[in-house]
């Protein structure tokens, strides 16, 4: 009786308060006024009428509860006596937890790619501090520092590649994990999953290699940390700092020459490798040494880290030497096994190696740095010298992309260097096809890719086969282009500060734009009259395209040019440097001319006086 009663004189007191301070007379005023539609003088009166009775009553109420209340202690003296707190007080209390606890929080970011899907519940000081980690290191750091590092992932693997058997004795196991200035809390769960996820018998180290990094945590917090697990795991886990930044390829070997295991993994830092994914690899170098291999990459997401399952493929490249994924070949498909191993033209980062053939045939080349253009560069050689490169379906491993590399946001610098660099050392009479990718002249390059003497001696040791050789039995879908004779930007000598571009492909117009480096202004001339615009493909299976006289209307348009060639559409084009540029069928020339809005967009017409340049030439083409 005596907490009824409590609960009913702090319901009435609240009340009282609420009136008091005309809210409780507003909120019933308002409801009022919906219920009875009165005119406004009317409903004045009327509301004020009830709530004066509202009132009244609940004063009476409130000393009747009063008096039962004093009845009640009367009766029992041995009531305790409660510590109570004043009703107004509290009530303000509750309300102004509610208040806060329902106000919506204000997005810091908006435009973020981090909080695209994540982060609707953190405080203004939260949101700030995941912007700042996630500009630093380009994924969700504040997450990961939340989440346990031996966090459970899905079995990505094919339900047929649970039922193999591996032989009992398979080769000892060394991880290399590579990073810089990645985040301690990433590293440690990539450290946890290759511990929990391999069988202890046949791991037999785990090496990291720090590049020069300049991240504070990862030097006095990873050595305790790395304390912890030799503490846990005797003599497992070593560390090799480098005392300046080598890049990718050359903290590759400083691992590999630290490794004893007799098959090492080469992984980036920022990966969670998932159960079974050692023992594929083992078993398949152990039946043939000369195979590099992959395990299947799987998409861990950088904003939330959720695990996507990636579909199964090969690893190519293209023309400018940048890693892809392509389809499976046929070949594989025949073999109705989805456990079987895949032949891959080239391989992506994370690789696996019997550790001495990967030092007889020159491990990875040094000389490439930062990033970019490695990968490719192993997998060239390793076919061309005796090797062969797979991917197995049954080892996968997640891997965290990152939003952006926040240590190189331009990689294309490094990459271009790098390629010229493969180029000159794997690629034989193909080689222009890197320089014209780039669009870079074949002569005085001014690209400086170093000293390539050992690695031409390391070819000649090795007796490797030629590219064309790699071409044809390895990459076929690669179309090597012979009768390129100008390539570049292409200007009109009536403004010379824009270039003819490819526009947008879903639009087929090609377009003049202030002239940028960018491949979309890439321009192949053919010695049998072709214009190719737009970025370098050549390949067996996608078209470049094509510049083309529709043969009506005055707009020029882009054709994909095996299609345009089908069908017999003008595609072929007389030109000479400093010359016109004039359609064979039609006899009309591509020129320029000022639109209402003073822009000088691209026309067909009778020809003027116009004229055209392209910025490199080949085979003394243009010069008479």
């Amino acid at each position: 009786m005596f907490y009824i009663g409590l609960a009913l004189i702090i319901a009435i007191d609240v009340l009282l308060v609420f009136y008091t301070k005309r809210t409780l007379q507003m909120s019933v005023w308002g409801n009022l006024q919906k219920q009875l539609h009165l005119p406004l003088p009317e409903w004045n009166r009327t509301g004020i009428k009830r709530l004066s009775h509202i009132e009244v009553d609940l004063q009476h109420l409130k000393e009747s509860m009063k008096s039962a209340m004093k009845q009640e202690e009367n009766m029992d003296h041995t009531a305790v006596r409660v510590k109570y707190e004043h009703p107004i007080e509290k009530a303000l209390k509750v309300k102004a937890r509610e208040t806060r606890k329902h106000k919506p929080k204000e997005i810091l970011f908006p435009n973020s790619q981090l909080f695209r899907q994540w982060g609707k519940d953190l405080s203004e000081v939260q949101q700030k501090k995941a912007e700042d980690l996630f500009q630093k290191f380009g994924y969700n750091v504040y997450l990961s520092n939340l989440l346990p590092f031996n966090r459970s992932i899905p079995d990505t693997r094919d339900s047929r590649c649970l039922q193999k058997t591996y032989p009992s004795q398979l080769p000892s196991l060394g991880v290399i994990l590579i990073f810089m200035n990645e985040a301690l809390s990433i590293i440690q769960r990539a450290i946890t999953s290759v511990i929990n996820r391999t069988p202890s018998q046949l791991l037999k180290e785990i090496i990291l290699v720090d590049d020069f990094s300049s991240n504070g945590e990862l030097k006095t917090r990873l050595d305790e940390k790395i304390k912890l697990y030799n503490w846990k795991y005797p003599g497992l886990l070593k560390i090799i700092r480098h005392t300046k930044r080598e890049g990718l390829a050359q903290a590759r070997n400083t691992g590999r020459k630290v490794a004893t295991a007799d098959v090492i993994a080469i992984l980036d830092a920022h990966v969670e490798v998932n159960v079974g994914w050692a023992e594929p690899i083992l078993a398949r170098i152990q039946e043939d040494h000369t195979v590099i291999v992959s395990p299947v990459f799987d998409n861990i997401h950088f904003d939330t880290f959720e695990l996507e399952k990636y579909a199964l493929a090969v690893d190519g490249f293209n023309w400018e030497l940048w890693c892809r994924y392509d389809p499976l070949p046929k070949a594989w498909f025949d073999l109705h096994d989805a456990t079987a191993p895949v032949k891959s033209p080239s391989i992506m980062g994370i690789l696996a190696a019997d550790r001495i053939f990967l030092e007889e045939i020159g491990s990875l080349d040094g000389g490439m740095l930062v990033y970019g253009g490695e990968n490719v560069e192993l997998g060239l050689r390793v076919w061309q010298c005796g090797g062969r490169i797979e991917i197995l379906p049954c080892s996968r491993i997640a891997h965290l992309e990152r939003h952006h590399k926040p240590y190189a946001l331009d990689l294309s610098l490094a990459l271009k260097r790098n390629a010229v660099r493969v180029a000159e050392i794997w690629m034989d009479e193909y080689k222009h096809m890197v320089y014209l990718a780039w669009n870079i002249p074949l002569q005085n390059s001014g690209i400086n890719f170093g000293d390539i003497s050992s690695r031409m001696a390391l070819r000649k040791k090795l007796k490797c086969k030629t590219f064309d050789w790699y071409l044809k039995n390895v990459y076929p879908n690669l179309k090597p282009i012979h009768n390129i004779v100008g390539y570049g930007r292409m200007k009109n000598t009536l403004d010379e500060n824009i270039c003819l571009g490819q526009g947008l492909v879903s639009s087929k117009t090609p377009v003049m734009y202030y002239c940028h480096e960018y491949s979309l202004q890439n321009v192949y001339y053919h010695l049998t009259g072709e214009f190719y615009v737009g970025p370098l493909i050549a390949e067996a299976h996608t078209d470049d395209h094509c510049l083309t006289d529709p043969g009506n209307g005055e707009k020029p348009t882009l054709e994909p040019c095996s299609k345009a060639a089908q069908n017999r559409l003008h595609v072929y084009w007389d030109f000479k440097l400093g010359r016109a540029v004039m359609n064979r069928a039609t006899k009309r020339c591509l020129e320029m001319k000022k639109d209402t809005s003073g822009i000088y967009v691209l026309v067909l017409q009778n020809c003027t006086t116009q004229a055209w340049t392209i910025q490199y030439t080949m085979r003394n083409w243009g010069s008479n």
